[in-house]
C-alpha cells in the first residue's frame, strides 16, 4: 500500500512538474528560514547554560532607591564576597569579578593589550571554565597567580610548557602563570585571554574596600539545598547592617538567566534579548505558515485535475481514510524534498548568517538536538500543509466527480482567500516593520549628539607610562598638524564614568536621595568634545581654583533646581566649589535612556585611569594618527598604540537593532515572494475554474484589458483587506517597539501607504500572468465541453 502511494506521489510530481517545483521551492524557503532562526534561537537559550552548576549560580544585584526612583544595577562593593559568605550559611562560595580590562602583558619582546579579567579565588569553582594545566581551585589564591588562555600560551611562550613562567604586565609588575584555560565554549557570552587575581587588584583600589562603593560584580554559588527565595529575603537588607546610610536593596538573579533577561524597570524584570528571541520565534512560525499556505492553495488549485481519481478510487471502494493517508503521504514525501533543498539553502547561507548575528552556527548532523529539531520541522510542515487537501480531497463526492459536475462550495473559495488575506496581512506588517526599524536605525546614526562624534578619537588606559606626562604629550600633540584639540576623560565618550549621591548646594533637601553622574576631566575638555557652552566657561589652567570648581549639563542643573548655574555653590564629595559653566545636554550612550544629569569636575593629573580624547582635523584624518602614534610612542615606549573612533564605538552600541534591521529586510522579502507563490496558485486556481466564464466573456465581446482587470480586482480586494487589518496590528506593536528608546521617531501616514501601495503592486504583477493568460485563451476551446 504505502509503496503505491509512493509511486502515485512520484509521478504526480513529475506530471505537473511547474507546480511540484514551485510547492517544493516554497516549503524549502520558508523551511530554511525557520530552521536559520530556530538555530539562531537555540544558540541564545543556550548561552550561559553550560555550566555544571547552573541552577546554582547567582548573580548579586542591586535595588538602588532614589526619592521615588529605582535603578538596578550589577555592581556591588568590592568587599562583598568576603562577607557574604560568612553571614550567609546558604551561600556556599562567592566571588568578585572585575570588567573587562586591557593591560600590557609582557615576555621579552612580546608584548601586546589583552582582554581579561581580575577574579577572586573560587570563580573557577563557581564557573565550568576548565583547565587543561594547572589546579582551577587553587590557581588563583596566590595573588601574583595568572591564568592565561591557550592562545596566549602559544603567543608569548611558543610551545613551551607555560606553568611557572612569568609575565609582566603594564611594564611595572611580574606574575607567575597558575594555569592555562581550555577553549572557552561558544556558549559563554563572557570571553577573556587571562584571569588575575583580584585580591591584587583590590589592594591597589582603596575606594573598593569601602562599603558606599560600588563596582566589582559579585557572584555566588547557593548550596543544593537552598531556597533563593529565602535567602533573598535575608540578604535584602544585608548592605544597611554594614552601612546604616546604606539605600541599597540586595537580591540574586540566575546568572544563566542574566543573559536573555537584562533589562530592568524600577526594579523589575523589563525585558532584553529575550525579545528578539520571542520576536523571531514568531517570525519562524510565521513564514512556515505562509510557506504552508502556498501548499495548500497549490494543492487545492490542481484539485480539479485530481478530483477523477478520487472518484474512481472511491467507487472501487477506497475509505476516507486511506484516501487522507495517501495525500498526506505526499505532502510528506513533497516536504521531505523541500527539506532537502532547506538544508542545502542552510548551507549555503550559514556563513554569511553568522558572520550577520557574529554566531558560530552549524548543522552538526551528529546532534541528536538537531535531528529532533529536523524531525519536528519536517512532521509539522507535512501535515499543517497536506491536512486541507488531504480532507478536502478526501471529502469529494464521487458522483458528482464523475458526472463532470463538480462544483465548489463558497466556503472552500472563502477559506482560501483567507488563507491569502492571512499572508499578505503578514507581508504588510513585516514592510511596516522593515520601514520603521530602518528609520529608527537611520535617525539614531545621524542625530545630533550634541558633540562632535566624527573626527573624534580616544585612547583607552591612559594609566601606562605617558599619564604622569600628560601635560607634556598634551603640548606636544596639539601641535601636530591634523591635530585641534586634546583632553584626559574618566570615561570615554561613549560612557558616562562613575555616579555619586554626594552632592550638595545650599536649600538642598536632606531627605532627598539624588545621583549625578561624574566624569573627572582635564583641560579643554569642552572644546575636544565639541560640547556647546549655554553659559559660563571651561575649565582654564589660569584660574587655579578651577580644581574645586564644575561644569554642568542641562540636565543636572534642572535636577538640582538651579535656572541660572554659573556662579552658584555645589559641593561634590565635600569639595565646596562654583558652577562655571552650563553644558548644553549632549548624549552619552544608548538612546534608549533619557539623558542623565553630569557634573564634570577637573582633575588634570589622571595617574591612575582615563581615556585620552582626541580631535582630528576633518579630511586630514590619516596624518593625525600617524602623528599621535609617532608622540605615543615617544612618551608611552614599550606600550602598543591603539585608538578607536567615537563613532564606530556609537554604531556598536546598536549592533542588536542593526542585525535586526538587516534580518527584518531579509525576512520581509522571504516571506513576500512565499506570499506571490501562494497568490500565483489562486490565481492559476481561480483561472482554472472560471475558464468557461472567460470564453463567454470573450464571444460577448470582452477585450483582453477588461479580463485582465475582472481576475485582478478580485486579488486587489483581497490585498486591500489584509492591509486594513494589518496596519492597525502593525502601528500597535510598532508603537511599542519604538517607545524602548527615549529619543524616537513617529508614526507617520506614508509609511503606511507605502506599505500597503508595495503588497498591491507585488500582488498585480503575480497575478497578470495567470490573469493574461487566461484571457488570451481561445474562447472555442474553453467552450467545447459545451
Amino acid at each position: 500500500m504505502l509503496k503505491n502511494y509512493l509511486k502515485i506521489a512520484w509521478r504526480n510530481l513529475l506530471k505537473n512538474k511547474t507546480f511540484s517545483l514551485i510547492n517544493i521551492l516554497g516549503l524549502a524557503l520558508g523551511m530554511a528560514c525557520s530552521l536559520l532562526i530556530m538555530l539562531w534561537v537555540q544558540d541564545e537559550i543556550k548561552m550561559d547554560r553550560f555550566h555544571k552548576n547552573d541552577a546554582r549560580i547567582f548573580t548579586v544585584m542591586e535595588n538602588q532607591h532614589y526619592s521615588g526612583v529605582i535603578n538596578t544595577f550589577a555592581a556591588t562593593p568590592g568587599i562583598l564576597a568576603d562577607h557574604i559568605v560568612k553571614d550567609i550559611p546558604e551561600i556556599e562560595m562567592a566571588s568578585q569579578w572585575l570588567w573587562e580590562q586591557a593591560p600590557v602583558l609582557a615576555v621579552g619582546n612580546t608584548f601586546d593589550n589583552e582582554k581579561g579579567r581580575y577574579v577572586q579565588g573560587d570563580f573557577l569553582s563557581i564557573f565550568s571554565f576548565d583547565l587543561s594545566q594547572g589546579d582551577a581551585k587553587t590557581a588563583l589564591r596566590r595573588p601574583d597567580g595568572i591564568v592565561i588562555s591557550q592562545k596566549l600560551a602559544d603567543k608569548y611562550f611558543k610551545g613551551q610548557d607555560a606553568i611557572g613562567k612569568t609575565i609582566r604586565v603594564d611594564n611595572k609588575d611580574d606574575v607567575i602563570v597558575t594555569g592555562v584555560l581550555k577553549e572557552i565554549p561558544a556558549y559563554s557570552s563572557v570571553k577573556f585571554d587571562f584571569l588575575m587575581s583580584y585580591d591584587r587588584w583590590i589592594k591597589g583600589n582603596k575606594w573598593a574596600q569601602e562599603w558606599g562603593n560600588n563596582g566589582p560584580r559579585c557572584v555566588v554559588l547557593l548550596d543544593k539545598n537552598a531556597d533563593v527565595d529565602k535567602v533573598n529575603a535575608k540578604i535584602k537588607g544585608y548592605l544597611k547592617t554594614k552601612n546604616k546610610d546604606s539605600n541599597i536593596d540586595l537580591f540574586l538573579v540566575n546568572y544563566g538567566q542574566s543573559y536573555l533577561y537584562s533589562k530592568w524597570d524600577s526594579g523589575k524584570q523589563n525585558g532584553g534579548r529575550i525579545e528578539y528571541v520571542r520576536l523571531f520565534t514568531i517570525v519562524a512560525v510565521f513564514i512556515l505558515i505562509i510557506a504552508c499556505i502556498n501548499f495548500m492553495n497549490l494543492a487545492t488549485a490542481r484539485s480539479v485535475k485530481r478530483a477523477k481519481e478520487v472518484g474512481l478510487r472511491k467507487v472501487v471502494g477506497a475509505y476516507k481514510s486511506s484516501l487522507v493517508g495517501q495525500f498526506m503521504g505526499e505532502s510528506i514525501l513533497i516536504t521531505l524534498l523541500a527539506l532537502v533543498f532547506a538544508l542545502v539553502l542552510v548551507g549555503v547561507l550559514l556563513p554569511s548568517f553568522n558572520a550577520l548575528t557574529e554566531k558560530q552556527l552549524s548543522l552538526n548532523f551528529f546532534n541528536p538536538t538537531l535531528l529532533l529539531l529536523l524531525l519536528i520541522l519536517t512532521t509539522i510542515t507535512g501535515v499543517l500543509a497536506g491536512s486541507y487537501p488531504a480532507l478536502f480531497m478526501s471529502s469529494l463526492n464521487p458522483v458528482v466527480v464523475l458526472k463532470g459536475a463538480l462544483k465548489f462550495k463558497p466556503s472552500a473559495a472563502y477559506f482560501r482567500q483567507g488563507l491569502v488575506v492571512f499572508q499578505f496581512g503578514l507581508s504588510i506588517l513585516l514592510i511596516l516593520s522593515m520601514i520603521v526599524v530602518y528609520r529608527q536605525i537611520e535617525f539614531i546614526q545621524n542625530k545630533n549628539l550634541g558633540f562632535t562624534k566624527s573626527n573624534l578619537l580616544y585612547i583607552s588606559d591612559v594609566e601606562k607610562g605617558m599619564a604622569k606626562n600628560f601635560a607634556s604629550f598634551k603640548q606636544v600633540l596639539e601641535n601636530e598638524p591634523g591635530i585641534k584639540a586634546v583632553t584626559v576623560s574618566q570615561a570615554g565618550p561613549m560612557d558616562y564614568g562613575s555616579s555619586t549621591m554626594g552632592v550638595t548646594w545650599p536649600g538642598k533637601d536632606t531627605t532627598q536621595r539624588m545621583l549625578f553622574n561624574v566624569n573627572p576631566v582635564g583641560f579643554d575638555f569642552v572644546k575636544t568634545m565639541g560640547i556647546k557652552l549655554l553659559e559660563g566657561r571651561d575649565f582654564n589652567p589660569t584660574f587655579g581654583t578651577d580644581t574645586s570648581n564644575y561644569l554642568l549639563n542641562e540636565a543636572a542643573a534642572k535636577k538640582i533646581g538651579y535656572k541660572d548655574p554659573v556662579g552658584k555653590e555645589l559641593t561634590m564629595w565635600g569639595k565646596k566649589g562654583k558652577i562655571i559653566g552650563l553644558m548644553k545636554d549632549f548624549h552619552i550612550g544608548s538612546l534608549h535612556v533619557a539623558i542623565e544629569p553630569l557634573i564634570v569636575n577637573l582633575q588634570p593629573k589622571q595617574d591612575s585611569w582615563g581615556a585620552v580624547l582626541i580631535l582630528t582635523e576633518p579630511g586630514k584624518t590619516k596624518l593625525a594618527i600617524a602623528n599621535i602614534e609617532k608622540v605615543y610612542k615617544q612618551y608611552n615606549p614599550g606600550f602598543p598604540f591603539k585608538y578607536h573612533f567615537a563613532d564606530e564605538e556609537f554604531g556598536n552600541l546598536y549592533k542588536a537593532e542593526t542585525v535586526v534591521s538587516k534580518l527584518s529586510n531579509y525576512f520581509a522579502f522571504l516571506a513576500i515572494f512565499i506570499s506571490c507563490l501562494g497568490l500565483f496558485g489562486l490565481a492559476a486556481f481561480t483561472a482554472e475554474q472560471r475558464t468557461k466564464e472567460i470564453g463567454v466573456r470573450k464571444v460577448l465581446g470582452a477585450s483582453v484589458t477588461n479580463l485582465v482587470g475582472m481576475l485582478s480586482m478580485d486579488f486587489v480586494k483581497l490585498v486591500a483587506i489584509a492591509a486594513l487589518i494589518a496596519f492597525p496590528i502593525a502601528g500597535y506593536f510598532l508603537q511599542n517597539w519604538l517607545e524602548k528608546y527615549a529619543y524616537r521617531i513617529e508614526m507617520e501616514w506614508w509609511y503606511f501607504l507605502v506599505a500597503g501601495i508595495a503588497a498591491l503592486l507585488i500582488a498585480l504583477f503575480t497575478v497578470s500572468f495567470q490573469a493574461i493568460k487566461a484571457a488570451l485563451m481561445n474562447p472555442v476551446k474553453s467552450l467545447r465541453g459545451e
